[in-house]
């Protein structure tokens, strides 16, 4: 298949596209920067009108990160515009073709069902409220709008994806490296995560099993609490400290989004995932953490 993957320089798509490749797919990333010297191995374009040839699917990760910057009005709408405007681009191009692609995978969150508390959440929960909930919730209406009738259609709706090279992990590490083990608030909230390696599997799934259409949750099937992090954290650090980060510390440090991504929190169930018999290659929080923490140590000797 020729791939077109918006987003395909950035966390999730640097470890997808080679995946791809390695599968006989033709990939082309879209981005807004050609880098010099240009890679060998896959093409990427600035402008849809520079594809070479038609596209059989579209993976869609663009879109700015929602824990870079204060959540200003003006960074908000930019969270917004850099979904929604790309995505009705894609669509409004290539619903002018004779041909539009057979597959279209796209991007979505957890935040989609909103603070929930201890509420167990699969692909059928309805939508939340806040921020992220009607991001998520517009982002995917304009996903099913931009594809074709004949298109099949994938959300994966991502929970915090942890790998050592981006993400969340580094920040959430820190204070580990520095013998001090925290959480957040009372540590009661839900953290429904996924190693790297295993949100590339799922998208590479959804692309090859063409009876797969819908909603994916893309996450762990074990969940846990900021608490039950922190003691995971600790199996792989030696820690000297336990301090926990006030609630009112965190909305002072990153104001409105402290309260929908870092307070609160989501008990997700990757049900549709299970169902389609999808194997993790890191079912659990300690398997992950081992992983990544080997790979840092591999990587700083």
């Amino acid at each position: 298949m020729h791939i077109l993957v918006t987003g395909g320089t950035g966390f999730i798509g640097r470890a997808l596209v080679p995946e791809l490749l390695r599968a006989g797919h033709r990939v082309t990333v879209l981005t807004r920067s050609l880098p010099e010297p240009p890679p060998a191995t896959f093409a990427m374009v600035t402008d849809l009108a520079d594809l070479d040839g038609d596209v059989d699917g579209v993976i869609n990760l663009a879109g700015a990160s929602l824990a870079d910057h204060r959540w200003t009005s003006r960074y908000k709408q930019e969270i917004v515009d850099s979904r929604l405007a790309t995505t009705r681009k894609l669509g409004a191009f290539f619903k002018a073709l004779a041909r539009p692609p057979k597959l279209w995978v796209n991007a979505s969150a957890i935040g989609y069902y909103g603070n929930r508390a201890d509420e167990a959440l699969d692909e059928r929960s309805q939508p939340g409220t806040g921020f992220a909930a009607e991001l998520c919730r517009d982002w995917e209406a304009a996903a099913r709008e931009a594809a074709g009738p004949d298109t099949r259609v994938c959300v994966a709706r991502f929970g915090v994806v942890l790998d050592r090279e981006g993400g969340a992990y580094p920040e959430m590490a820190r204070p580990f490296r520095f013998g001090v083990a925290n959480w957040i608030g009372n540590g009661h909230q839900w953290l429904s995560w996924i190693h790297r390696q295993d949100v590339v599997r799922a998208l590479m799934l959804l692309v090859e099993r063409n009876d797969l259409e819908g909603v994916f949750n893309v996450t762990a099937p074990e969940a846990v609490t900021s608490r039950g992090f922190c003691e995971a954290m600790q199996q792989v650090h030696r820690t000297f400290l336990r301090v926990p980060m006030p609630a009112f510390a965190m909305r002072v440090l990153v104001g409105e989004m402290a309260d929908e991504l870092l307070i609160g929190g989501q008990h997700v169930v990757p049900a549709a995932l299970l169902e389609a018999n999808f194997c993790f290659d890191f079912p659990t929080l300690s398997s992950a953490l081992q992983d990544i923490e080997l790979q840092s140590f591999a990587a700083d000797t």
